[in-house]
């Protein structure tokens, strides 16, 4: 069973960011990085509508929880924190949300980079993309 810091959303993140961020408090924190992925009207030049991810929740949340842990391991974080939205997304919503907390500014933009980076190659969530034109696709390294 994982750690429960890497979750899977089905549904508007803005309420669970604010939550989780209240919660990202200590009085060892020098640094409190966050990184917000956000849904774009373009990609590789094509006019985009809305996106749907998908995701085999126990999986996504399984490994996400190592990558969390990797991090914080690798990089001396006090906590680290990843969201990720699945479902039906229009332009403009937050997808991932990660939050992390560290003593220092270099490890905890460090940390939130690893974090997205692993997420992206590692994590079973699937992207599709829905362009103006009416034809979508499958976008690899959805995270």
């Amino acid at each position: 069973m994982g750690t429960g810091r890497f979750r899977i959303i089905d549904a508007a993140l803005a309420p669970h960011i604010t939550r989780a961020a209240t919660r990202m408090e200590s009085a060892a924190a020098g640094a409190f990085s966050v990184f917000e992925g956000r849904v774009r009207n373009e990609h590789r030049g094509r006019a985009v509508l809305r996106l749907d991810y998908q995701a085999y929740v126990p999986m996504a949340e399984s490994e996400g929880d190592k990558v969390l842990a990797e991090a914080i391991e690798r990089f001396g974080l006090l906590d680290a924190v990843c969201l990720h939205r699945v479902g039906r997304l229009e332009i403009g919503e937050p997808a991932v949300w990660i939050g992390v907390l560290a003593g220092h500014r270099d490890a905890s933009f460090g940390g939130c980079r690893y974090v997205i980076d692993e997420i992206k190659q590692r994590v079973p969530i699937w992207k599709r993309e829905y362009y103006m034109d009416g034809e979508s696709d499958w976008i690899q390294g959805a995270g």
